[in-house]
């Protein structure tokens, strides 16, 4: 079944990393499917909690806004406990399209909304990486 706040896959409602009081309930993870949490789990660098949207627009797939769990993200955000949102969709035209259309939508909350970054994997080779990797790796370059 679904868990009652995040909409991960549970057998438990809440799940655990909702129910677990010492994650910070206050930075939300939107992720666009159950396995994107566990990919970041098993990174383990992430305390916070996680919103599961369930796919990403794609109206030409018949996927809308409609169809996703971006209502239920919206009534957690404007409950009041939710500072930062994390916009975790995958570098698809589709996810940047999702996260675009979410941070329409959280513009007028008072949140704070923040985008995964990217760039050119670890081990990665610079003469393999496509002109939109290299272009966002320059753009969001890092002070040394």
């Amino acid at each position: 079944r679904f868990c009652s706040v995040c909409y991960n896959i549970t057998e438990e409602d809440p799940c655990p990393v909702c129910a677990d009081s010492s994650r910070d309930h206050t930075t939300v993870c939107v992720v666009e499917e159950p396995l994107d949490v566990l990919a970041i789990e098993q990174a383990r660098v992430y305390s916070g909690v996680y919103h599961v949207l369930h796919g990403v627009l794609a109206p030409s797939q018949g996927m809308f806004a409609e169809d996703l769990r971006i209502e239920e993200l919206m009534k957690r955000v404007r409950g009041g406990d939710v500072e930062e949102i994390i916009l975790a969709t995958n570098p698809t035209s589709e996810g940047d399209w999702t996260a675009s259309y979410l941070l329409s939508q959280l513009e007028s909350l008072d949140v704070r909304v923040t985008r995964l970054g990217r760039g050119l994997p670890m081990g990665g080779d610079l003469e393999y990486a496509d002109s939109v990797t290299l272009s966002r790796a320059l753009e969001r370059r890092e002070e040394v």
